[in-house]
């Protein structure tokens, strides 16, 4: 069964809700698991006001008893404090759609007669229960030795040069750094630009990097379209508000190379047994499936819409021109966006594993696990005989 999840709430309505289907019994998990990762979503330099009210943490409630999991569904509740400010009041009416939203598509295709309805669910609040989910997934895909994070590598003009620097060590620095930036002297740069941003009134978009580690060969498959991995990813990736670019691997600058240096030559380690890659221009992905090399996917933010400068739209009441009414928001996503991406990478590596895994408690799939077959000479035994595949 495929793993799955609905999220559900407005930003300032009562709550956010998620209900995660298809996570095996046997999985030990607390409250603070998943906290930890709220915290990580409400934290980065250019966040707006709406990070100074919220203190983010869940309710688990159901799916989980005695501290593991039930292999049922888990549903997961989080409040949202700011709700108090708009239970039982009467909010003034929304006419002005705000370029670059949902506003605008929202009222067209659901007939709303506010925009409102459109800004509350459309929201980037509701990526709140996404970590909630990736935080469960993550902490999973753990338990076989699989890390996901994440680091900023560009806000608006500034790009960071990692060098050497291992991708574990670029996660450990990026959460000592308020931009997510492993790199100190990109990291001021970043910070600047983003201080510049909010005394300009404005807001700035980003490059946000996610890596995915010891994802076994074998993960996604190239037999059906939505079945390939970087499909999967890409999906999930773009779903994320604000995100209108993916790319996996060196994707990008592959298309100014010749096709033999834009892929990732096949040789044997030391002792001649498993069979390895000189680079990762691929990204972890060759077609459809994993291949064992760390799974990078870069994710393009773009400046998010709702800025304290005004923009040109029309008041549908009116039928006048207008400028737009500002709505709280943050001058820079890019930090925060940072666990959110992981979370979906998260969730799409948990159900690529599943679905090879198979199995309805962590007892049965760790034995599978660890018998999958492996890029070795050992287990890509080949006959050597002529085959005639169609008769």
């Amino acid at each position: 069964m495929p793993l799955r999840f609905l999220t559900a709430g407005e930003s300032h309505g009562p709550s956010l809700i998620t209900i995660l289907d298809g996570i095996p019994a046997g999985l030990s998990i607390t409250i603070e698991v998943i906290n930890k990762e709220l915290a990580r979503r409400q934290q980065g330099y250019g966040s707006g006001g709406r990070m100074k009210i919220e203190k983010d943490t869940v309710q688990i409630l159901g799916g989980v008893m005695g501290g593991e999991t039930t292999g049922a569904p888990i549903a997961l509740l989080v409040q949202n404090d700011d709700h108090v400010k708009w239970k039982g009041k009467a909010i003034d009416p929304m006419t002005a759609p705000r370029p670059g939203h949902a506003d605008l598509t929202g009222a067209v295709k659901y007939g709303y007669k506010d925009l409102r309805p459109a800004l509350e669910r459309a929201s980037a609040r509701e990526t709140a229960m996404r970590v909630a989910v990736g935080a469960v997934c993550k902490h999973f895909l753990g338990q076989f030795g699989i890390i996901v994070g994440g680091y900023v590598s560009s806000i608006g003009g500034v790009q960071a040069d990692f060098g050497d620097m291992t991708y574990e060590e670029r996660f450990t620095r990026a959460e000592e750094s308020d931009v997510r930036c492993p790199v100190d002297v990109f990291a001021n740069q970043m910070r600047g630009e983003i201080e510049k941003t909010i005394h300009g009134r404005n807001t700035l978009g980003g490059i946000l990097d996610i890596v995915a580690l010891n994802v076994p060969v074998g993960l996604g498959s190239f037999v059906q379209w939505d079945r390939r991995l970087e499909a999967k990813l890409a999906h999930a990736i773009m779903s994320v508000q604000a995100i209108k670019g993916v790319e996996v691997g060196d994707a990008f600058e592959n298309t100014k190379r010749f096709g033999t240096q834009a892929h990732d030559p096949i040789t044997l380690d030391s002792q001649k047994s498993k069979v390895q890659r000189l680079s990762n221009r691929a990204g972890g992905i060759e077609g459809g499936v994993s291949n064992g090399q760390p799974i990078l996917i870069r994710a393009a933010m773009k400046p998010i819409a709702t800025t304290l400068i005004s923009q040109p739209t029309i008041d549908l009441a009116s039928g006048q021109d207008a400028p737009t009414k500002y709505e709280r928001s943050d001058f820079c996503p890019v930090p925060r966006a940072v666990p959110i991406l992981e979370a979906m990478v998260s969730f799409v590596i948990a159900d690529v594993l599943l679905e090879k895994l198979g199995g309805d408690s962590m007892d049965e799939m760790k034995p599978r696990f660890e018998s999958l077959r492996k890029a070795t000479l050992e287990n890509l035994a080949m006959d050597n005989f002529p085959h005639v595949f169609w008769k």
